[in-house]
């Protein structure tokens, strides 16, 4: 309590001089508290890291397999002696597509929670950067050995179908989870016209190379896939670059736009070498189930029926953004919609960005000739639905009604597919 002095022949002075001793005494103070409050919490962190430094391979195979065991959906994980035997013995297309693809769904989610523990262990950068290269693994696996294969229309309708998954299926599924207990939800419009933005600008690229290569008139048609190719292959590196930029856009020079304050807190239950050894482990199988996977499309598209481009679009985005929808769903009905959009729809920029090109580049290394050409059905079903997204979410504001909106324009595209010829 600040109390008052005077004297008769300097009245005010000593209240000014009693004022500014307790002023900076309540400064000294505060400076204490906030350096103990920081060296406490420096300590915290230390202790963390020096307890997960000190764990034996013992304990942290013991921590490895609590990290499997938790998830209830790695129940599906007993396929696997199921799944091997079938891709083995060369069983029926179908059992074996239907046994592999519910195989990847647990991976992938145990893919993406031991990407999110590195994340935690390396830091706010370091962790971008991590999320960046690993967040989508399981899509840029599956994309590698079909194209390998020469499974063309696999790898272009699998990685457009990944992009419009997280755009409308995901992405609404969190609107419409979100607007069950709120009339309104509000977000960054600055982070989603921003990926909304780099989509528009993936679009461009497939539509210049569409253009060329279905409209333009060459006089053999060796000269009009080279010029693709060509085009295609250029076009791949400038989007890699544009996706650097976004990335020290995001992590760097604008990250308190992309630091969303509601984040949930990630439970770390992994050391950093038992992470990177999960990591590499479920790399190894997903690369595994995929090979099975890619190899029954085949006869799994001639027993149902059913067209290549609706199993690329429709069927094994299911696989890599199962993680996704759960969790965008899970944060949305809690409020934090900034966090289910910044899921949905920086994956769909992520895949667009720097999968998609990589996959170009890779396939000139392999010899095959995959373009930016995609069909022009696919093409403008993405273009449509970037430009549906982008007025969804330009408010910074969502509805259970936007949330709808999101799926059935999804459902439509699923029975448009459907009418594709096999």
């Amino acid at each position: 309590m600040i109390q008052s002095y005077q004297t008769a022949d300097c009245p005010g002075v000593r209240l000014l001089e009693q004022n500014d001793v307790e002023k900076s005494q309540i400064e000294e103070t505060e400076s204490v508290t906030s350096s103990s409050m920081e060296s406490s919490s420096l300590s915290i962190s230390s202790e963390s890291d020096e307890h997960w430094k000190a764990l034996s391979w013992a304990q942290e195979w013991e921590s490895i397999w609590r990290f499997i065991a938790s998830e209830p959906i790695c129940v599906l994980l007993f396929l696997i002696p199921f799944g091997i035997w079938c891709g083995v013995a060369k069983w029926n297309d179908t059992v074996t597509f239907t046994i592999n693809f519910l195989i990847m769904i647990p991976l992938a989610k145990l893919l993406s929670e031991s990407t999110e523990v590195i994340a935690c262990h390396t830091g706010d950068v370091c962790g971008g950067l991590v999320n960046a290269t690993f967040g989508n693994a399981v899509e840029l696996v599956m994309a590698m050995l079909a194209l390998r294969k020469g499974e063309f229309a696999v790898v272009q309708s699998s990685l457009i179908g990944s992009v419009l998954s997280n755009m409308l299926f995901v992405l609404g599924s969190s609107f419409l989870a979100g607007g069950i207990r709120r009339s309104e939800t509000t977000f960054s419009s600055v982070v989603a016209s921003a990926n909304l933005s780099l989509l528009m600008l993936a679009n461009f690229a497939m539509l210049l190379s569409s253009y060329v290569y279905f409209y333009l008139d060459f006089k053999s048609e060796d000269d009009k896939m080279k010029t693709t190719l060509t085009l295609s292959r250029i076009s791949a590196l400038v989007l890699l670059f544009l996706y650097m930029q976004f990335l020290v856009f995001q992590l760097w020079t604008h990250f308190q736009f992309f630091r969303d304050e509601q984040v949930e807190s990630v439970n770390v239950r992994l050391s950093l070498r038992a992470s990177g050894v999960v990591l590499l482990g479920l790399t190894i199988l997903v690369s595994v189930f995929s090979n099975f996977l890619v190899s029954s499309i085949d006869g799994y598209t001639k027993s149902m029926h059913i067209s290549k481009t609706f199993v690329g679009i429709v069927l094994l985005p299911i696989v890599g953004n199962a993680v996704e929808h759960l969790t965008a769903i899970k944060v949305a009905m809690n409020g934090k919609m900034e966090l289910a959009v910044g899921v949905a729809i920086g994956s769909a920029t992520q895949v667009a960005l720097f999968i998609v090109p990589i996959v170009v580049l890779v396939g000139g290394i392999l010899g095959q000739p995959l373009t930016l050409a995609f069909p022009k059905l696919e093409t403008l079903i993405y273009l449509m639905a970037v430009v549906i997204v982008y007025m969804a979410v330009a408010d910074g504001k969502s509805n259970w009604l936007e949330g709808a909106m999101l799926l059935t324009a999804y459902v439509l595209i699923a029975i448009a597919l459907l009418c594709v010829p096999s």
